[in-house]
């Protein structure tokens, strides 16, 4: 009788092993189909098209314009209370929001060159932050950056003179890691300047042929805002429905020959690229800091978040057209060109021209002057390395990152060395894009898109009161890079001046130029 062999201990462990490395393959293997399902499915269902799906059912609301008072020294004075509330935005009365003198956005300000202005913002939002008036030349005190937090149930009370010329400003919150939030949550609203001294001829009717559009994109958990946005998209949220000054599936009812549009992307990461349904033709005529030399004719107009542009078209009378977002030209890889929304496109607003239209005076071939810039003394390279850093390093709220002189001009050279989509946006001033003679790049501007791997040349002048002390910023506009730390900080200083090093802010009630 033969007796088998027992295994030794060697065969036991290589037995052993061999059971846990199949294991470990099987639990491997499936992990990974697990991950490629999910980007497959990711892949496919990220892709959003509503063209031709919107039933375009709600009047355009369009915001009031703001009260203000004249002082006896002649301030002009606005009041604006930042509050919670609640507002129907396409899910129903009940979706939880934040707004300016309402529960959604705010009110239009309007004022002229060469106003004094003060705006007494009351914060009853419950938590710090402040108000940017973004495209506005002012002291950097009053420029409503992080460095000026507003506490809760505090009055900011800045008072500039407003001198520049006539241009589609907005104001929007900026508190330093949570201005993506703030301003989805539906803090923002328009700042329109006039020129008194006059200008072209150009519709100027506020809500009848000068209509402002706040375009955004919102994403819905039920009834309620999604904050959490979709898998892999590093740019940011990025919404499936649009609104315009908060109102979903909007039309307009036209009346005049020719309409004056203030487009504003105010959301928080996607680009647009603006055209009318059966290729209408439009002129653009101003971009973020005023108007162009000579109006553009074109079919179509991209813009990044921050970025505005004023467009003149002639609706035929007795026609509904609508203006649409198509997939805007990212310069990007597939991958983040998926991903960053560069394959989506929206329906996004009804207008609707009445059968006889009331005549419009022609839109003049000149409607300004370019401002002399002057001649630039100084370069220097900024580089955008990363989705949270300039230069390689995060935003620090006590380090300065440059030191301009008042009065200089300057070359900015501006390059995206990373794989992702970004764009620029600097404070207290506006830039001339060089060496581009593409139409939408010719005006005044004070945001612009940068595609991977390549370079923008921005031509400044810093005219500027000094404030040694007190910093501006420059950042990348889509929110959540700026919110990581993708910005940084410059002061303007006075000859002999010396910058100093600015310190965590405290919160304050009030400022005065």
């Amino acid at each position: 009788m033969c007796r088998r062999a027992r295994p030794s201990s060697i065969d036991l462990v290589k037995r052993v092993l061999l059971q846990l490395s199949g294991a470990v393959v099987a639990v491997i293997v499936l992990v990974t189909a697990i991950a490629a399902g999910v980007v497959v499915h990711a892949w496919n269902s990220t892709v959003v098209d509503t063209t031709g799906q919107v039933t375009f059912d709600r009047p355009l609301n369009i915001p009031p314009l703001a009260d203000s008072t004249v002082t006896p020294d002649g301030v002009r004075v606005f009041d604006l209370t930042m509050q919670r509330g609640t507002t129907d935005i396409g899910r129903g009365p009940g979706t939880r929001t934040w707004g300016v003198n309402g529960s959604y956005l705010g009110p239009t300000l309007r004022a002229g060159r060469g106003e004094q202005v003060r705006v007494n913002v009351t914060n009853d939002l419950g938590e710090t932050s402040t108000l940017h008036w973004h495209g506005m030349h002012l002291p950097a005190a009053m420029d409503g950056g992080p460095h000026q937090p507003i506490a809760p149930g505090a009055t900011w009370s800045p008072q500039w003179t407003i001198d520049q010329p006539a241009a589609t400003l907005w104001y929007h919150p900026h508190p330093h890691g949570a201005t993506a939030d703030h301003v989805y949550r539906g803090v923002a609203g328009m700042f329109l300047l006039d020129d008194p001294a006059g200008g072209p001829s150009l519709p100027d009717r506020y809500g009848i042929d000068d209509i402002p559009l706040v375009v955004q994109d919102k994403r819905f958990d039920g009834d309620q805002l999604d904050t959490r946005g979709p898998m892999f998209a590093a740019v940011g949220l990025l919404g499936d429905e649009i609104v315009v000054n908060g109102t979903p599936r909007p039309y307009l009812d036209v009346a005049t020959e020719r309409i004056r549009l203030r487009l504003l992307n105010a959301s928080n990461a996607r680009v647009y690229n603006f055209s009318f349904d059966a290729g209408l033709p439009f002129l653009l005529i101003g971009t973020d800091g005023g108007l162009l030399e000579r109006p553009a004719p074109m079919r179509r107009i991209q813009l990044s978040p921050g970025e505005r542009a004023e467009i003149v078209v002639a609706l035929p009378a007795g026609t509904t057209t609508v203006l649409r977002s198509t997939a805007p030209d990212l310069g990007a890889d597939f991958w983040q060109t998926r991903f960053s929304g560069g394959d989506d496109e929206f329906d996004v607003l009804e207008l609707r021209a009445a059968r006889t239209l009331a005549p419009s005076a022609p839109v003049p071939g000149e409607p300004t002057s370019p401002e002399d810039l002057g001649t630039p003394t100084v370069t220097r390279r900024i580089d955008l390395t990363g989705s949270g850093t300039i230069d390689g390093r995060e935003m620090d709220m006590a380090r300065l990152d440059q030191t301009v002189a008042a009065g200089a001009t300057e070359v900015w050279e501006v390059r995206n060395s990373s794989g992702a989509i970004h764009n620029f946006h600097i404070h207290g001033t506006s830039f001339r894009v060089l060496g581009d003679g593409h139409p939408a790049l010719s005006g005044p501007k004070d945001t612009v898109y940068i595609a991977p791997g390549h370079t923008v040349r921005l031509l400044m002048r810093f005219a500027g009161r000094p404030g040694p002390a007190t910093p501006y910023m420059y950042h990348c506009h889509l929110l959540r890079h700026e919110d990581n730390g993708m910005m940084g900080q410059f002061v303007v200083v006075a000859p002999g001046e010396e910058p100093n090093v600015p310190h965590e802010p405290a919160a304050h009630t009030a400022v005065h130029e």
